[in-house]
């Protein structure tokens, strides 16, 4: 058996390790299981399940500059007690060289930077984000990526000319995302959701997200339209503060936070639209799930282009007055049909049940050549 060090921040609901689990479910774990390097220490959504399905889960001291003599000692000391790594795959933006470097100088063989975001958040670490991107290189020998715009961003223009990446799909279980006439109709009961316009949300309350933005738009919707009503899924930092927005901008009573769930996919029936007004993305994975649930979606054009396979989907600049979001919101709210999307979503290469297959041979493959 062959076994993976994957680096992460944790293995909460999140677009990253959701992908991560998608594979990690359908690979033949008699030949390949995945390990997770946390690099927080709040335990994650996921992490009974993982040791469930036999995989392993360590927690560093984090991915501190001033930490980094100790974590460079918590990693040599794991690969010693641990000589069955032989690939190791980073997950963390350019922290994720934290992790690489110190495989590289432990000798593992296989070092992968699997590229997810196409572009780096402008926050007080930005200084450190750029030096560890320009370091990459060094300490990587294989890169992956989630979408085009991904690799531009981490690799360079030239490695995608060059074709010198390879591209790993966030793909999904097609068949629990497909559009369910019965689940929307009871997930709408249950919260009296029967006559609203049900403008869904999915994501991390983080920066990135743009959740207040989303806030101020719906405000203006809601305005225009007394059936409209907000739904947003996901957990963070940030969400008692947009409650408090919620509670100022006086909507709260057509807001539901829902938090971390894992019926996402039930979700998705219910809503009448999706809106990602994301500042920056990679290739998101709830654009793919949302999209096999044939539902009109709204995005930033902050979001990559790639993700737009529907013809339901449409970008909004960010820069566009408010205006334009509430009409593309009114625009999307119109297209009421709803059928089963699962033969486009096989067809752009989202299914799990294939893209798991090519991975886990990919992984045997590389193994093979250390």
């Amino acid at each position: 058996m062959i076994r993976i060090l994957h680096s992460v921040s944790n293995m909460d609901r999140a677009g990253i390790e959701t992908m991560l689990m998608n594979y990690y479910r359908h690979i033949d774990r008699d030949k390949i299981q995945f390990d997770f390097l946390c690099n927080k220490t709040k335990p994650g959504a996921y992490d009974d399940e993982i040791k469930n399905m036999g995989g392993k889960i360590y927690r560093t001291s984090g991915l501190n500059p001033a930490k980094y003599p100790k974590y460079l000692a918590y990693m040599k000391n794991l690969f010693a007690e641990n000589p069955e790594y032989r690939i190791v795959e980073a997950h963390n933006g350019a922290l994720g060289v934290y992790t690489l470097h110190a495989a590289k100088v432990n000798h593992i063989p296989v070092r992968i930077f699997h590229a997810h975001g196409a572009s780096i958040t402008k926050d007080w670490k930005l200084p450190i984000k750029l030096f560890c991107k320009s370091r990459l290189k060094a300490n990587i020998n294989h890169n992956f990526t989630c979408g085009i715009a991904a690799a531009e961003c981490y690799f360079g223009k030239r490695v995608v000319d060059d074709g010198d990446y390879e591209l790993i799909p966030n793909a999904i279980e097609v068949e629990h995302f497909v559009f369910n006439a019965d689940i929307r109709k009871y997930l709408r009961e249950k919260y009296k959701l029967q006559n609203k316009n049900v403008i869904g949300h999915v994501g991390r309350f983080m920066t990135q997200k743009n959740h207040s933005f989303l806030l101020e738009v719906f405000k203006q919707l809601s305005e225009k339209d007394n059936q409209a009503y907000l739904v947003l899924l996901g957990d963070g930092e940030l969400m008692e503060s947009m409650k408090q927005k919620a509670r100022e901008l006086d909507i709260v009573e057509k807001v539901l936070f829902v938090g971390n769930v894992g019926n996402a996919n039930e979700w998705y029936q219910a809503f009448d639209v999706f809106v990602l007004p994301s500042i920056w993305e990679g290739l998101p994975v709830v654009g793919v799930e949302a999209q096999t649930a044939d539902l009109p979606c709204v995005f930033s054009d902050c979001v990559t282009k790639e993700i737009g396979f529907s013809d339901k989907a449409q970008f909004v600049p960010l820069k566009a007055p408010m205006s334009g979001w509430v009409e593309a919101l009114q625009s999307a709210l119109s297209m009421k049909e709803r059928s089963d999307n699962s033969a486009l979503i096989r067809e752009k290469n989202y299914d799990i049940k294939n893209e798991a297959i090519k991975l886990q041979n990919r992984y045997l493959k590389l193994a093979e050549e250390t």
